[in-house]
């Protein structure tokens, strides 16, 4: 919790956390990203059950309050698709928004699992694109979207993908922050439109690393082998605008893992 955006924040209280065997969420319960919807606060969230990547799944936790109590699923929001579907290996990296129509609209990342198997990318095993799933409540049921992936950049060659996607609506379009992995680089972020949330535009550059913002920090231990770039990207909205952008990386304060604050200014 903190006063301002760019005050410093003090640790209240967990909210969430693994629930031990027997659970989809029994061994890992991270990647959160809250909003309000209906008077309520919602918590997508990802867990799983082995701590392989086979069993993520996505979650959502509501309170009526931020100081809670708050509701936990007994079972996952999304499920994988059928064996040899592009989506079949999880449900992971959520992204949300309420639909003009009335509609809950969930964006979800996800990967092949024959194709995870047995790649041969040096860097990332397997592709991952993103789907979208609709529901006419909150709690679901959740569909998917028959023109699913509607994210693939694996046509455009070096395995290029994305993950870690934030979604909102401004001025009647969709907009998408999301990490890079392989459309420019590993280390930028990228910055996508749509009119319809179902056919994106072509990618940008929407933020780029460490370095770039001369964000001065000690040579990068050599286990680090993510240092200095920014993942997760969360924007902060404040009178219907958004004003800055949380992100994580390794290095900052913690090194292997430290959060940055940008301040948006355009």
């Amino acid at each position: 919790m903190a006063d301002t955006p760019e005050s410093e924040y003090k640790f209240l209280e967990t909210i969430l956390a693994p629930r031990g065997p027997g659970y989809w969420d029994a061994t890992t319960c991270h990647n959160p990203s809250i909003k309000v919807v209906d008077g309520k606060y919602c918590l997508f969230f990802m867990g799983n059950s082995n701590g392989k990547t086979n069993t993520k799944r996505i979650g959502l936790a509501t309170a009526d309050s931020l100081d809670g109590p708050w509701t936990r699923p007994d079972e996952p929001l999304l499920l994988p698709g059928p064996e040899g579907a592009w989506d079949d290996h999880c449900t992971t990296n959520p992204a949300f928004v309420k639909h003009p129509n009335g509609q809950y609209w969930l964006f979800y990342k996800s990967w092949n699992t024959k194709e995870y198997e047995t790649s041969t990318d040096p860097l990332v095993k397997g592709n991952r694109k993103y789907g979208l799933a609709i529901a006419d409540k909150l709690e679901g049921p959740y569909i998917k979207y028959d023109g699913n992936p509607v994210i693939d950049f694996s046509g455009r060659g070096n395995n290029a993908q994305l993950e870690d996607a934030f979604v909102w609506l401004d001025r009647g379009r969709f907009r998408m922050l999301a990490r890079d992995m392989g459309v420019f680089n590993h280390q930028y972020g990228l910055y996508m439109e749509s009119k319809t949330g179902k056919k994106w535009g072509e990618p940008e550059i929407g933020y780029f690393n460490a370095d770039y913002y001369h964000i001065n920090q000690p040579p990068p231990p050599k286990y680090l082998n993510k240092y200095g770039r920014f993942e997760r990207p969360q924007l902060l909205f404040q009178n219907g605008k958004p004003t800055y952008m949380f992100t994580t990386s390794q290095g900052g304060k913690y090194m292997t893992a430290s959060p940055f604050i940008f301040k948006i200014e355009s």
